[in-house]
């Protein structure tokens, strides 16, 4: 995989001074486009052998294109606030928005290549890594993303004539880091091991270039000329490629329905019942909030549901067992212009919280499958590939020792219409129902053929949903606090 990278290409300085002034305009011009468009970020992914030309490549595209509209991001050792999310977390925070230019050094490659040059993980866990970066990139590449994978390449050979060359040179023995002295003593095993990350990940959405690093001329010329060939055709198509896709719910119309209506929304707790109840399950939840063992888990919890059935007082009554600095509601409404610059998981990642840490969600990620699915502001390719999408956010959520609970409320059409009327009778209540809602009432069967489908799709045994039969508030509330307190306990128990 790596033989053409090790052939000895090299660009004379004639050529190269002659073919640099319009490559820098077409660059420019280009990227001029790209932020005018606005359509879509580029993300570039820098890995490969050390002392190969990774930083001067980056630093020379910098001087050639305009570094206003270019952010560099270094995943070096993760801080303390990184460690205390999900992995994916630090990377998905410095995304680029749509119309600029994001450049990774030391990404998930880099981080999976250590790991298993230095036996942290085995083959079987390389794997899945890279596994994870595929998903990963696929969505990025869904939601609009133009991935370059550059891995720059230098052969044993030439890798040590450099350190020799250098090392006792005063004036440049300072470009020598401890990175190229390890790399030396495990050169095989890093492109062992690299040639596995590069054949499995490489994919027409996100491809990798081997680039050859040991001549600065041919790797810069190279490089601009990949990176322009690509902008200028992904600016040149103006509408998104159209995927085939099925847009049927899983089930038929009917049948999906039966999954709300089997609830028994007749389930009811007495006021006293209530009250004792409530005390309990408060008491309950504010002990393993504060349990020792909470400091290996985040917690989450997101509430969905029907209009009117009551999420917002499900979850003052979260929140009243708790010190209000260990938890943060997150109201989700339409998305900001900021959001919308960026992949439609990206406005979630950001509100996820460290360890120790109690997020709630008033509505969530699950808008794309439900309100966006129904009102038809995303395509069915969207919605579609969300279900995976989600599950893998999801997944990577529990494996980092976040506890997910997540609440579909329920009530029937007839309790809806009288929470209406009621609010629109009482002052204090008014602001509380809109147009909107009343609009969303005559797309009751299409709601419920979402919801439907979002459960037989997302109810995962590591994430799963409970339906909550919300007619009743006191009854409701109860059974959520009740969840979250069991959810957390057993995740103390699975985690010791």
């Amino acid at each position: 995989m790596f033989e053409s990278a090790e052939v000895g290409h090299a660009i004379d300085k004639a050529t190269f001074d002659a073919q640099v002034p319009a490559l820098r305009e077409a660059l420019l011009e280009a990227q001029f486009e790209l932020g005018q468009q606005a359509r879509f970020p580029v993300l570039i992914l820098i890995a490969g052998i050390e002392g190969a030309g990774k930083e001067e490549t980056v630093r020379l595209l910098s001087e050639w294109m305009d570094p206003r509209f270019i952010e560099v991001s270094t995943f070096d050792q993760p801080t303390d606030e990184e460690l205390t999310r999900p992995q994916a977390w630090r990377y998905w925070r410095q995304l680029p928005p749509k119309g600029k230019v994001g450049i990774y050094f030391g990404n998930w490659y880099d981080q999976m290549l250590q790991a298993r040059v230095h036996k942290k993980i085995d083959e079987a866990q390389l794997d899945q890594f890279i596994a994870g970066a595929e998903r990963l990139e696929r969505m990025l590449s869904e939601e609009g993303t133009l991935i370059f994978k550059f891995w720059f390449h230098l052969s044993k050979r030439s890798m040590k004539e450099r350190l020799e060359t250098l090392k006792d040179d005063p004036l440049h023995s300072w470009q020598l880091g401890p990175l190229d002295w390890q790399q030396s003593k495990t050169y095989d095993k890093f492109v062992l091991h690299g040639e596995r990350v590069l054949r499995r990940s490489s994919r027409e959405y996100a491809p990798w270039y081997v680039i050859e690093g040991e001549d600065e001329r041919y790797r810069s010329i190279t490089v601009a000329r990949i990176l322009l060939e690509g902008l200028q055709c992904a600016l040149e198509h103006k509408t998104p490629t159209v995927h085939a896709h099925h847009a049927a719910p899983l089930v038929s119309s009917l049948d999906n329905r039966a999954l709300l209506d089997a609830l028994d929304l007749s389930r009811t707790l007495t006021k006293q019942e209530y009250q004792e109840q409530l005390v309990v399950e408060q008491a309950r939840l504010s002990k393993l909030i504060r349990d020792k063992r909470m400091r290996k888990h985040a917690l989450i919890t997101l509430f969905e549901g029907n209009d009117a059935a009551g999420k917002g007082g499900a979850i003052r009554r979260v929140a009243a067992a708790l010190d209000p600095r260990l938890y943060r509601i997150v109201p989700i409404g339409s998305p900001t212009e900021e959001e919308l610059s960026q992949p439609y998981l990206w406005r979630f990642w950001r509100h996820i919280p460290r360890r120790g840490k109690f997020t709630i969600f008033d509505r969530s990620w699950y808008g794309r499958v439900l309100v966006e699915r129904v009102e038809e502001l995303c395509s069915p390719a969207d919605w579609l590939r969300a279900y995976g999408e989600i599950n893998d956010f999801e997944e990577e959520l529990t494996n980092a020792g976040v506890v997910v609970a997540k609440f579909w409320l329920a009530i029937d059409q007839e309790t809806q219409l009288r929470r209406f009327r009621e609010r629109e009778a009482t002052p204090f209540k008014r602001f509380k129902i809109t147009a909107e809602d009343w609009r969303n009432r005559e797309k009751w069967d299409a709601y419920c053929d979402a919801v439907g489908d979002m459960v037989d799709r997302t109810s995962t045994e590591i994430s799963p949903w409970t339906l909550v039969e919300a007619n009743d508030k006191r009854f409701a509330r109860i059974k959520i606090l009740r969840t979250i307190n069991d959810a957390l306990e057993s995740a103390f128990v699975r985690s010791g």
